[in-house]
């Protein structure tokens, strides 16, 4: 596996979702990039793993890639009805 390299503003959103009782960390997301559900194509060629958590949640880990490893830019939960044809 690529080492995952976590972004200052991905460090900070966990710490914010954590703040209004979401509760995700770094072991959390590296879970999900080692076993994600799916892997989509995102903006400005970054790509999305999702991890489904509940009947109408998953988590969406946004990361750029290249040789050596794989860098987190944000994590946030998302209700699956809005990407469902994503997943």
């Amino acid at each position: 596996m690529k080492k995952i390299i976590f972004s200052d503003h991905s460090i900070e959103k966990m710490k914010i979702l954590n703040k209004h009782g979401f509760q995700i960390n770094k072991k959390a997301v590296v879970n999900i990039m080692k076993n994600p559900d799916t892997i989509i194509s995102g903006y400005k060629h970054r790509k999305i793993a999702q991890k489904i958590i509940d009947n109408k949640h998953f988590i969406r880990v946004i990361f750029m890639e290249d040789l050596d490893s794989k860098k987190i830019v944000t994590v946030y939960p998302a209700k699956r009805s809005r990407y469902e044809n994503q997943v």
